[in-house]
């Protein structure tokens, strides 16, 4: 009998090593510096609207609670402009939409995180937007019970893979 890998166990394993660059990348701010806290939030300016749009755009896909709001209010506390957002040009599918909403709200977790590292008195809406209760087990559960042949998990691949891209690049 073969063991069955479900579809986020297949994203999770597919993605590491873009998650490790991800991490490496935004690991380079010090949150704790105003300065390096603005510029952290800007290169997350960069990439969020741009896959939000994107997944927006797919049909029959879930609804993404976007975070661009509370990115453009922490943003305005410190005296910045939303920043143009990057190109996110991945073919839309709904697999693809699924790799890359696994990334997008997978970040919320990463945020958390992050946010206990900020001072008092920085704007924390972006980091602070955590999933509402069982929101994440409920995603992961919707990618894994999608119908998905080998096809459909290597596109939920590619989105993902393309949305950590994105994120890698935004620093620059």
């Amino acid at each position: 009998m073969t063991d069955v890998v479900s579809t986020v166990a297949r994203l999770r394993s597919a993605t590491a090593s873009d998650h490790d660059a991800v991490d490496a990348g935004f690991g380079r701010y010090d949150l704790t510096d105003a300065d390096d806290y603005r510029a952290f939030l800007i290169a997350h300016a960069r990439a969020l609207p741009a896959v939000e749009a994107w997944l927006a755009a797919i049909p029959g896909l879930a609804a993404v609670r976007s975070r661009r709001a509370a990115l453009a209010e922490d943003l305005a506390a410190l005296g910045e402009d939303m920043p143009a957002p990057m190109a996110f040009d991945v073919p839309a599918s709904t697999a693809a939409g699924w790799g890359a909403m696994y990334v997008v709200e997978g970040s919320r977790l990463g945020g958390i995180m992050l946010s206990r590292s900020v001072p008092d008195g920085m704007p924390l809406a972006y980091l602070g937007a955590k999933h509402l209760s069982g929101e994440w087990r409920a995603l992961l559960a919707a990618i894994d019970g999608e119908t998905a042949d080998e096809a459909w998990v290597e596109q939920a691949i590619v989105g993902a893979k393309a949305a950590f891209e994105l994120y890698r690049r935004a620093p620059a």
